[in-house]
């Protein structure tokens, strides 16, 4: 029986060595494992479309640590290497107002908005340059199909006219099958994300396929459903039980540290002139 989970990891882990699946190990202050698969048809396997997933690990994710500033170079550097030139569309999925799903609008609010600058600055003085140098990106968090009336996708869609994004960052809460990655885990994936796909909710897909760019799927577990936790216990759950999502009881701490490390890596990824402390400052 696969468990619920948002981790490409941990559906792998569930199978056998499929073909079409490779999976690699590096990192320094993570423990990182990257899955790549080569097309749609080997990954169904485990339930995912074909591309790249890195799932990268550290237990001190969740709290204030010395390796902040390492955490945040090294996730920007991976992050990077999954992004084209040109101008970015943040997107912070989820509801703001649960807090196990407010990943994407936490991160959203402390990325830097820079698509203005180069329309504001036009006419000022040139010691404006270094603005006028970052990447313009654009910041998006709209909130969840029950408080708009409007899925995310068809907003993205419609946004992208406008904001002409050569690619689009997702932020968004996800769901694991292993207690020990609540909030101590990253995945990153260029293979795009189903909103709530995890908790069985899901949403129109954000992908390549659907927006026509590429889509950078990137987020930290922050819930568990409670099956997967009896059967991690050794037993079975009971026919009659409801399921639920369960979250850690330090929930706002573990947000805060996971979206304040996201958006510096963001912040950093998109703008490597920016040094550590100047990101911090934002």
């Amino acid at each position: 029986m696969q468990t619920r989970t948002d981790l490409a990891l941990e559906r792998a882990a569930e199978m056998p060595a499929q073909e079409g699946i490779f999976i690699r190990h590096r990192g320094t202050a993570f423990h990182t494992t990257e899955i790549e698969i080569d097309s749609d048809e080997h990954g169904a396997a485990i339930g995912r479309g074909k591309g790249r997933y890195l799932t990268l690990e550290s237990a001190h994710l969740h709290h204030d640590t010395p390796q902040l500033r390492t955490q945040a170079s090294e996730l920007a550097e991976e992050l990077r290497r999954f992004l084209p030139e040109g101008a970015v569309l943040i997107a912070g999925l989820g509801n703001a107002e649960i807090t196990p799903d407010a990943l994407g609008p936490q991160t959203a609010a402390r990325v830097l908005a820079t698509r203005h600058l180069r329309q504001e600055l036009r006419d000022n003085e040139p010691d404006t340059d270094f603005l006028r140098a970052l990447r313009p990106v654009s910041v998006l968090a709209n909130g969840v199909l029950g408080q708009t009336g409007i899925e995310t996708a068809e907003l993205i869609a419609a946004l992208k006219t406008t904001v002409q994004p050569e690619c689009i960052i997702a932020v968004d809460a996800l769901a694991c099958s292993d207690l020990s990655r609540l909030g101590t885990t990253v995945q990153i994936s260029d293979a795009g994300i189903s909103p709530g796909s995890g908790v069985q909710n899901r949403r129109a897909e954000l992908s390549g396929k659907t927006l026509g760019i590429p889509v950078i799927a990137l987020g930290v577990p922050t819930v568990v459903d409670l099956h997967t936790i009896i059967r991690q216990a050794g037993a079975e759950a009971p026919h009659d039980l409801p399921n639920m999502m369960v979250t850690p009881r330090n929930i706002d701490k573990l947000l805060h540290h996971a979206a304040r490390l996201l958006a510096l890596s963001i912040n950093l990824a998109l703008h490597p002139q920016l040094s550590f402390e100047d990101a911090e400052t934002l």
